[in-house]
């Protein structure tokens, strides 16, 4: 039978977050580099859930020495392993070298230097709740369903719990401290889902800024 949600988590769960990072990245990594993917994962984890890395680097290696055969596939009793643009028969060397590089920057306390994001996964690891608030309120529908911007906001506050409220509130101050340039915050809000342009005559750093007051 297939897997249930808690042999899922206690199995896979970490080697799951770490195949997620890999959405429209380049599973690249050598002996010796780790791919933009991988190092995404690692500087986000290290500074949010340490602990995590271990449990990663153990079910990476765990999956590397026992695929799962015929009749667990044929059973769905499995993890599959997400099309990452490597042959079946090169899997299995891979997730060694990930689970290496994880070992690695596990043993020698090194991780990449607190950053902006870098890839889709790790914008939405670390601004969670944005994405929801972006993502649902801001998506290509918000025209058809609100008056404007200003519409859309207060829906979100009115039938949203405070404390997510709260998150999102600090998310935002998050992202406009990182000093980014307004074409940076302007792929910052296309990553996190919204897909309509900020209210004139803001740009997409101010009208973050002004989110924030609004829903603080």
């Amino acid at each position: 039978m297939p897997l249930t949600p808690l042999q899922h988590d206690a199995h896979y769960g970490e080697l799951d977050q770490v195949m997620r990072a890999y959405l429209g990245q380049a599973a690249d990594d050598t002996p010796e580099r780790r791919s933009t993917a991988l190092d995404a994962y690692v500087r986000h984890t290290w500074h949010t859930r340490p602990w995590a890395l271990a449990v990663a680097e153990s079910q990476l290696r765990e999956y590397a020495r026992h695929p799962p055969g015929r009749l667990r596939q044929r059973l769905g009793e499995f993890y599959p392993v997400p099309d990452v643009g490597l042959r079946d028969a090169e899997i299995q060397g891979w997730l060694t070298v990930l689970a290496d590089h994880l070992r690695r920057s596990i043993e020698e306390g090194e991780a990449p230097r607190p950053s902006a994001p870098v890839t889709h996964w790790e914008w939405h690891a670390r601004f969670t709740e944005l994405g929801q608030l972006l993502g649902g309120w801001f998506s290509q529908d918000m025209p058809d369903e609100f008056d404007d911007h200003d519409a859309a906001i207060e829906d979100y506050r009115g039938t949203t719990d405070l404390s997510l409220i709260a998150k999102v509130v600090g998310e935002l101050h998050e992202l406009v401290t990182l000093d980014l340039d307004e074409s940076e915050y302007a792929l910052a809000l296309a990553e996190l889902g919204m897909e309509v342009d900020p209210p004139s005559p803001y740009s997409p750093g101010a009208w973050l800024a002004l989110l924030a007051q609004r829903l603080g």
